[in-house]
């Protein structure tokens, strides 16, 4: 390529193994720098702008990159005023600037307010062990703005087209060769100006309602999980959704059991026959009584699992476990017949059951 040809990667500050989005983003940085309308009256601003635009109309487009890497200039010089235009409306996405070069370049659109999703709402239940490991279904009462049902959201009784932007919702303007639009100010682009106001919600367009739903919690929650209630939630702005109910659970502690994740630890107290002969005994789990086996030898602390009796999995419906740790019980008032008998079993103790504690 000669070195007196401009060099499109150059202008837009990019080199030559520069990817699309790489260029795409470079032309949109100088673009925002550059543009005419936040440079009025600068006509260095004006020819960059004109020059960044000819510069990503050829090398924004993967074909003529190709050609133009391999030919030179030459082949698109003015490109960008005889046709070869770049696509502003992808390469903008932020503010209103998309709606300039729309207009730019004859494709003007009425304006419209962009529809937006209405507020999330947070609310808290409280619910016993029981209902969180079973589920339940609650009544909630609950207010919320939804759209005026009067006058469907516009806030308006009756309307008229707006006299100074004839219904379009845009201004044109002329800058230099440019042509320009911004949001009609008379009607805030909407094309259309009040003449009544609604008497329902006074112009707002939203009303406070009250209402009782059914909440249905899914087995298996926990404290801190959150059930979401799909458009439940504040109203939508310019047609948009309503936003979504959000209620977080509290699982209130329980009297027997100690939930981990999905696991469940229960404390059962055993005597010491059992604990030294071994013996079933029955254990409560969350849902109904089950009987298991101590082993002869059991030890105060040990753990035994009961598979399958934790809580399900909200996700998958799996069951953790249960988890029974043993506690010996002693009793306080010992008979002189039995205490005789504990003398006898503690002279089969060949060591000291202590006698590693601390050492190292």
């Amino acid at each position: 390529m000669p070195a007196t040809v401009k060099d499109y990667y150059e202008i837009l500050g990019v080199s030559k193994n520069a990817t699309q989005d790489e260029i795409k983003k470079a032309f949109r940085k100088l673009a925002r720098k550059y543009h005419p309308d936040l440079n009025p009256g600068d006509k260095t601003a004006e020819q960059k702008f004109k020059e960044i635009n000819e510069a990503y109309s050829v090398i924004g487009d993967e074909k003529k990159r190709g050609e133009y890497d391999q030919f030179g200039k030459s082949p698109f010089e003015g490109a960008w005023y005889e046709g070869a235009r770049p696509d502003f409306t992808e390469a903008f996405e932020f503010g209103g600037f998309g709606d300039v070069f729309s207009d730019l370049f004859g494709a003007g659109r009425r304006y419209e307010p962009f529809p937006r999703k209405g507020a999330d709402m947070l609310m808290g239940i409280e619910l016993t062990l029981e209902e969180a490991f079973t589920g339940v279904t609650r009544p909630i009462t609950l207010t919320r703005e939804i759209p005026c049902r009067a006058c469907h959201g516009t806030g308006a009784e009756s309307y008229q087209t707006c006299d100074k932007c004839k219904g379009a919702g845009k201004l044109q303007m002329s800058k230099g060769f440019f042509r320009m639009s911004q949001t009609c100010t008379a009607c805030g682009g909407t094309g259309r100006k009040v003449t009544s106001v609604c008497k329902s919600c006074n112009g707002r367009g939203i009303n406070l309602h009250s209402e009782t739903i059914k909440a249905k919690i899914p087995a298996g929650v926990d404290t801190g999980s959150i059930v979401k209630l799909k458009g439940m939630g504040g109203a939508g702005e310019a047609g948009g959704p309503a936003g979504d109910l959000r209620i977080e659970v509290t699982v209130k502690p329980h009297p027997l059991f100690t939930r981990k994740e999905n696991d469940l630890y229960l404390d059962v107290p055993i005597t010491f026959g059992e604990a030294a002969l071994g013996a079933k005994i029955e254990v409560p789990t969350i849902d109904g009584i089950a009987v298991m086996t101590i082993p002869p030898g059991t030890q105060g602390g040990q753990k035994f699992k009961l598979s399958g009796k934790g809580f399900p999995s909200p996700k998958t419906g799996a069951r953790g476990s249960q988890y029974v740790v043993i506690k010996i019980a002693v009793p306080k008032d010992i008979p002189n017949r039995a205490k005789e008998a504990i003398k006898e079993v503690e002279a089969l103790y060949k060591e000291s059951p202590r006698k590693d504690i601390g050492r190292h």
